[in-house]
């Protein structure tokens, strides 16, 4: 099976400091890739990198097997991808429909659409369809997200961005924060994106976690790609090792 994206050989400098060395990465359709490092390892960067939201000094983009360049977000868009950012990036004095639809209004049909008027009632059900279909917590799609558990928030941004990534979806630490109950929603959220036939990636520095819900984990250590491995086929300990240097195995792809 070809990688839905696929990054080789990525480098970044910002001054001296080399954030990105040489860093390869992959996913495919249909399965949850962890994305791990200890802090300043490079996963934020490459993130960026591969999303448009940060110019690479050296490497390629592959999408589909085939070289694309992503050089700003929207370009990641239109191929499918999607990224759910640690801060969520909600409007709280909205409700979850408005956030789901913010940017991409649908306006009504004829004279009404073109004076400005949005297609509320639709924009509700398509929301609350989307809610439902990944098991969400969310039960109003008007309460201002502001007034929202971090659970329903962490859901309401998860489903906006399902509801435009037809390829791939990257979630940064979409469990921080919360509680026992809100996490495993979360995750349960995930395996349910995957099940669509979507790559989910998942950056996260909860172990246990990773272990739970990833199909791979590859591991950032330096900027570089220094092993993978078959989450069913792992310990935390051999990917804290990994993380750290105590098992240095450079690109040691399991």
């Amino acid at each position: 099976m070809t990688a839905v994206l696929e990054a080789r050989g990525i480098s970044r400098k910002f001054g001296h400091v080399q954030a990105l060395d040489s860093a390869d990465f992959d996913v495919f359709p249909g399965e949850v890739v962890a994305l791990i490092g200890d802090n300043g390892a490079g996963k934020s960067t490459l993130v960026k990198a591969i999303t448009g939201n940060l110019e690479i000094d050296a490497g390629e983009v592959l999408f589909d097997g085939n070289p694309v360049t992503i050089a700003t977000p929207q370009d990641a868009s239109e191929l499918g991808i999607e990224v759910v950012h640690q801060d969520l990036a909600l409007a709280p004095h909205l409700g979850p429909a408005q956030n789901m639809y913010l940017g991409r209004e649908i306006m009504r049909p004829g004279l009404l659409g073109k004076l400005g008027f949005m297609d509320t009632g639709r924009m509700r059900r398509g929301a609350a369809d989307a809610f439902r279909d990944l098991g969400s917590a969310v039960r109003s799609v008007v309460t201002p997200v502001g007034e929202m558990s971090g659970g329903q928030k962490q859901s309401v941004a998860i489903a906006r961005s399902v509801a435009w990534a037809d390829r791939v979806l990257f979630l940064d630490e979409p469990t921080a924060a919360l509680g026992v109950v809100q996490t495993q929603n979360v995750l349960d959220m995930i395996r349910r994106v995957r099940d669509k036939g979507l790559g989910v990636v998942l950056i996260s520095h909860s172990m246990p976690e990773v272990l739970d819900v990833a199909d791979r984990v590859q591991v950032l250590r330096l900027g570089h790609r220094v092993a993978t491995y078959q989450a069913k086929e792992t310990t935390i300990e051999e990917l804290v090792g990994a993380m750290t240097g105590a098992l240095d195995r450079r690109e040691d792809v399991a």
